[in-house]
């Protein structure tokens, strides 16, 4: 696939339906992947040393040992249920973030298409997906911590509900309260989605598109470009879930020896100290088998239904002008 036909693909649908097919593309592959969000979140939080014996002693709050595990000791101390701990605030994310990511990319690039020099195909997808990322970030992020804090209650609910977690954190944290950890969220997103669609554009020039069966070329694009994003980002992505929880709530989850966290630098340094090397990348496991299915499942998506818009709208104006032929012909 030729640049300019990439560039033809980047532009395709309108306004409205890129938004419809990001929103339906970030809400299927929420569903699909809650519970491994869950088992991520609840090792990311985990700040006692597996490696260190000793550093286990004294601790309140479950053990986990491997996404497998930590997935059936959840399903069995907690119930199945729990294994959807923070879907509401997350669904309510991923189909914000689906589509403002998407329309914001699709911005950025056309914006990037009106400059005097207009820039590699590689930099333009890096400089539109960081962009698209960041924005879509930050206007979600709220969403986010409180998925977060879901995920992370144990048996004992530290909120009862959505209403009473936006009321409790205004009540005691303040407006604050609800960006804590953004700057890890933007010194991540930007990398990783930059990382992301560049990679995902190479890929998809090459195996995109009609050259695999049902459209599978897609998915795996997304797969390989998920990954290595991901994995290269992953200790920002840890701190951003520790300073989610901290404020007056931070003992009172399923990990309720959570240390306290001032600003991203500061908190990498103490997981450096406390836990080791391992300590940055806990839980990357399942973050990439989650990941990977999370990407092919919102690219495979938000192609087919842009495609389906696109291919139903041409339908809508085909019929109108054969009815309009009609009608003059009726009326002759």
């Amino acid at each position: 696939m030729s640049a300019v036909q990439v560039a033809r693909l980047k532009d395709e649908g309108t306004k409205q339906q890129v938004v419809v097919a990001g929103a339906v593309a970030g809400l299927v592959s929420r569903f699909c992947i809650a519970p491994l969000d869950v088992v991520k979140i609840r090792l990311q939080l985990q700040p006692h040393s597996l490696s260190d014996p000793l550093s286990c002693d004294g601790i309140k709050g479950p053990i986990y040992k491997g996404a497998f595990r930590t997935l059936t000791t959840i399903a069995r101390q907690e119930g199945i249920r729990a294994l959807w701990k923070g879907n509401i605030p997350a669904e309510l994310m991923y189909v914000c973030y689906g589509g403002i990511q998407f329309t914001a990319y699709r911005s950025f690039t056309q914006a990037q298409a009106l400059l005097p020099w207009r820039p590699p195909p590689s930099v333009e997808s890096f400089i539109s997906g960081a962009c698209a990322g960041a924005a879509a970030t930050s206007v979600t992020y709220p969403l986010d911590l409180l998925r977060t804090r879901f995920a992370a209650q144990g048996p004992e609910r530290v909120y009862r509900g959505l209403l009473h977690s936006v009321q409790d954190i205004t009540r005691h944290e303040g407006p604050r309260g609800f960006f804590r950890g953004l700057s890890a969220a933007i010194g991540q997103i930007v990398p990783y989605m930059g990382l992301f669609f560049t990679s995902y554009e190479l890929l998809h020039q090459r195996i995109g598109g009609t050259n695999l069966p049902f459209g599978s070329g897609d998915a795996t694009a997304g797969v390989f470009a998920s990954v290595f994003a991901k994995t290269a980002v992953f200790p920002l992505d840890l701190v951003r879930k520790r300073l989610q929880v901290q404020g007056p709530t931070r003992t009172r989850y399923i990990h309720t020896n959570i240390p306290e966290y001032r600003g991203v630098i500061r908190g990498l340094i103490m997981i450096w100290q406390r836990e080791g090397i391992r300590g940055w990348y806990r839980g990357l496991t399942v973050s990439l088998v989650k990941a990977a299915p999370a990407s092919a499942v919102t690219m495979w998506t938000y192609e087919r239904v842009l495609k389906s818009l696109i291919t139903s709208d041409k339908n809508d104006e085909m019929w109108e002008i054969y009815t309009g032929y009609d009608d003059e012909d009726y009326d002759d």
